[in-house]
């Protein structure tokens, strides 16, 4: 028996392709990053309703994009998208309704 084993490996050539395409991902998201530190700290606070909307708006485009990059979605069957997709959405509204709801509660309980 030999004390050494050989291996052999065979050392390829890295993908341009897809090192471009990790680099523009990660630009487009730091892109996006400055634009919503810019929106968070220049509108007023006396616009605080558009401040808010434009900086959730941009951070959930930035999450469809990281869902559909890294978890490759773009890449697979649309219907499988929607299934996740739709779900999602009744998921925030439910949330948003609910805040809702227990603002009014909390205002006509505590506050009248």
């Amino acid at each position: 028996m030999h004390a050494e084993e050989t291996t052999h490996i065979q050392v390829q050539a890295p993908d341009k392709a897809k090192i471009r395409k990790i680099w523009m991902t990660a630009g487009l998201l730091a892109i996006i990053t400055a634009l919503e530190f810019l929106v968070a700290f220049t509108i007023p606070l006396e616009m605080e309703v558009t401040r808010v909307t434009i900086f959730v708006g941009m951070t959930i485009v930035k999450a469809f994009y990281i869902v559909g990059e890294f978890m490759h979605l773009k890449y697979e069957v649309k219907v499988l998208i929607w299934s996740i997709l739709i779900p999602m959405i009744f998921i925030v509204w439910m949330l948003v309704a609910f805040v809702y709801e227990g603002m009014s509660i909390f205002d006509d309980r505590y506050l009248n």
